[in-house]
Formats: structure tokens, sequence, C-alpha cells
């Protein structure tokens, strides 16, 4: 079976459930439903996934991603943080696809403190991630689930924009290093509001990432990361300048630009991954206090 051929969820079915259940949107969590059903076979078809993927969604909602997952992979590990809908997810599949009610797994977390999942782990990644914590989100489960080979996800436009950004681009920052870290990541399509209840007063942007390989470094991801952080933290300075504080001065700072190979009279913007990394090798040792 396939995503077109699974009973997906239209307007009336999402309002039905949501009303049963006596339950609101709400900005706190970042609850925007999908409501068509055209939408969820095209997110199915971005993701790629076949028949042997097991496939992790997060904030699944009232289902609707859910049921066309479902249809196209060998399972779905949906993780829930609402216990109202993580007890109904089951229900609305079991009336909507009674035959691929086998293939859900319900779990009842918030996914920013999720470490492990019971299971098939998920070789797959595929989700409308609450806008709020997105990026945090996302850059946790690739951390903590390196069976995750594969990613598509549905995100603001902005935070699209930013996770896909190549170096020198306006909007390259601190999301678009550190997705890269471990992915190749590219925009994979634009999303209307209207396909959405309620409708969200941003546009929605679909983001493709594949796993691959760290840069081959000394330093650990926690270094790299932390010169990521300070280079992004004052954009507008010279790395000689906003990594004063990162190397313990303004001359040690240049001193570890040079040894990377990197000019001090650079920003943040203009480093790729690989640069970090060097940069991160780099640091001078910390003098004990």
């Amino acid at each position: 079976m396939s995503a077109g051929d699974a009973a997906l969820l239209g307007p009336a079915e999402v309002r039905e459930i949501a009303a049963r259940l006596g339950v609101r949107p709400t900005k706190a969590l970042g609850q925007n439903f999908v409501i068509d059903a055209n939408t969820v076979r095209r997110i199915v078809r971005a993701a790629e996934v076949t028949a042997d993927d097991q496939v992790l969604e997060v904030g699944p909602g009232l289902g609707s991603l859910t049921l066309g997952l479902l249809a196209a992979t060998a399972g779905v590990t949906a993780v829930e943080i609402d216990p109202v809908l993580s007890r109904e997810l089951p229900v609305t599949v079991q009336r909507q696809a009674p035959t691929l009610a086998g293939r859900l797994t319900v779990v009842t977390a918030d996914a920013l403190r999720l470490d492990t999942l019971p299971g098939t782990q998920p070789t797959a990644l595929v989700a409308n991630l609450p806008y709020n914590v997105a990026v945090p989100v996302l850059l946790h489960l690739l951390e903590r689930l390196p069976s995750v080979l594969r990613v598509l996800v549905m995100v603001q436009a902005e935070v699209a924009d930013r996770l896909a950004a190549a170096p020198g681009s306006k909007v390259y920052g601190v999301p678009s290093v550190k997705a890269a870290w471990y992915a190749d990541v590219r925009r994979a399509g634009a999303i209307g509001r209207s396909v959405f209840w309620p409708a969200p007063n941003v546009d929605s942007g679909l983001v493709a990432l594949t796993r691959r390989d760290p840069p081959t470094t000394s330093a650990t991801r926690e270094e790299v990361f932390a010169v990521v952080d300070a280079a992004f933290a004052q954009r507008r300075k010279t790395l000689r300048a906003a990594l004063a504080g990162w190397a313990g001065s303004a001359p040690a700072a240049e001193d570890a630009l040079r040894a990377a190979g990197i000019d001090p009279r650079t920003r943040g913007e203009q480093l790729d991954v690989l640069a970090f990394a060097r940069l991160a090798e780099a640091r001078p040792p910390r003098l004990p206090t």
C-alpha cells in the first residue's frame, strides 16, 4: 500500500477528532495540524522512504502524516508529548487503516529529552516539527539516534533557509553549521499556509538531510560546537574579536585563527564546518585559574 492508497485525514476528519478530544491547537506546543491529504502524499514522496524503512515521526498530532508514512514504510515510531494525542493516535490508525495498525509504535515523551527508542531503530526521520523547538529537536535527534540516515522535516520557512544555507549567505549561522556537522542539507520545497489548521502566520518549508560522517578532526563535537556558538554570538565582529572570550584573549584568538589557516579579519558566516573543526583543534590550552 502506498500513501496514495491510505485513508488519509481531511479537514472534516481532523476537526472532528479535535472536537471529540476537546483539543485546541496551542502555540505553546507549536501545534498546526496538516489537513490536506495531497500535502501528506507530497511529504512522503519527498522523504523517499521505502517499505524497508522504520520511520521516526515527532509530533504526529492527530495522525495526518502518520497514516501516509505507515502505508509507505515498514513501520512508524511516533513520539508525541501530549498524552491525549498519543492515546488517540492508535485509535485513529485502527479506524482509518486497520491493516496498518500493527506497524505503529507510540511513545509519549518530549523529543528533546529522548535518548533511546523501543523496538526496531529508525532509519529515517520524517516530521512536521513544532516550529518553536524545531532546530533543537533536529540536532538532538541527529546526535542521539545514529541509526537515522535520512531526514525530511517541515519547519518554518525562515528556519528551513537557515538550516540549508551555505557559507557566505546572510542567513548562514549556528543551525547551518551544526546541521552540516551531521549531514548534507538541502531545501526540498515550500509549503503554503492553507494546508494547516489553524493556518500559521508564517510560511513553511521542507528540509532534507542525508547523514554522512562528521569532519575528520581531533576536536570533539562539543569543542567544535563551542567555537561555532562563540563565532556567531557577535556576528558583526571579526573572528579575532568575537573569539577573544573563547580563546582567552584577542591575541590568543588571532594565534588560533592563523594556526587554522584563517584570516583573523574573517567573520563567522564565511567559515564552513571543516574550518570550524580546524579552529577548534587550534584553540590554545586554557591556563588553570
